[in-house]
């Protein structure tokens, strides 16, 4: 059940503020990069703000060395190539992100989506350590949004009992164990398909001659921090 406007209106955008307010920031950078920055302003942004895995390689040959990577691991999930990029992303933090924010509240929210884009960056540098290639979208912290999500969101609702009235209350949804989550039809389906769909991405040109140009090490890498960083998060939340 969700809180109505008076009147009787549901509101327009039925998700927290956190989510509302990650999604304004990604749009507002868009929009800075596409109104005021030309194509030289948009390289020196990307230089400095996304994730390049050459500084950990051959850091002399950059501009800023290795000091970016202080901050680049983090705000690369801030910039978008284009439109599309941006809107794909969004809608995903929107489905995924929705849930997370709720449960977690907004501090823990963003401590996951920082984290685990940043999860995501180094595992993009793991498998291309060479690469001097911008790393940028915030797929990877969405896809650790994903991974948190599907520990809990498919699970029953645990209803406990008011003190007061002694009627039954919902209080959410259980924190399920790696067993739960494999055992259950719905979250195994979701993680399965998902890492699937992801490891298959660098074999798509062999199988179909289709060039992706999809950093799908980052959504692994992710995936797989948010997935495990939930227990963690979970206790935080009821202490």
């Amino acid at each position: 059940m969700t809180d109505a406007q008076p009147g009787g209106h549901e509101p327009i955008f039925n998700m927290p503020g956190p989510v509302m307010a990650l999604i304004g920031v990604l749009i507002a950078i868009h929009v800075g990069q596409e109104v005021v920055l030309d194509a030289a302003s948009r390289y020196d942004l990307n230089l400095w703000f996304a994730f390049v895995p050459a500084r950990f390689a051959f850091p002399e040959e950059i501009p800023g060395g290795t000091w970016p990577l202080v901050w680049t691991p983090f705000t690369h999930a801030l910039l978008h190539a284009n439109w599309s990029h941006a809107i794909l992303n969004i809608a995903w933090l929107a489905v995924f992100g929705t849930p997370v924010a709720r449960r977690y509240g907004a501090g823990r929210f963003l401590f996951a989506f920082a984290l685990t884009s940043a999860a995501g960056a180094l595992a993009f540098a793991a498998v291309h350590s060479q690469s001097a290639a911008f790393l940028i979208g915030a797929s990877g912290g969405i896809s650790g949004l994903t991974g948190l999500a599907v520990r809990f969101m498919f699970q029953p609702v645990v209803i406990a009992l008011d003190p007061e009235t002694n009627a039954p209350v919902p209080v959410g949804r259980r924190l399920a164990s790696i067993r739960e989550v494999f055992a259950n039809t719905r979250s195994r389906s979701l993680t399965l398909i998902w890492l699937a769909l992801n490891a298959l991405t660098p074999l798509l040109p062999m199988l179909g001659g289709i060039e992706a140009d999809i950093a799908w090490q980052a959504h692994l890498g992710g995936f797989v921090a948010g997935f495990f960083l939930a227990p963690f998060l979970e206790n935080r939340r009821q202490s």
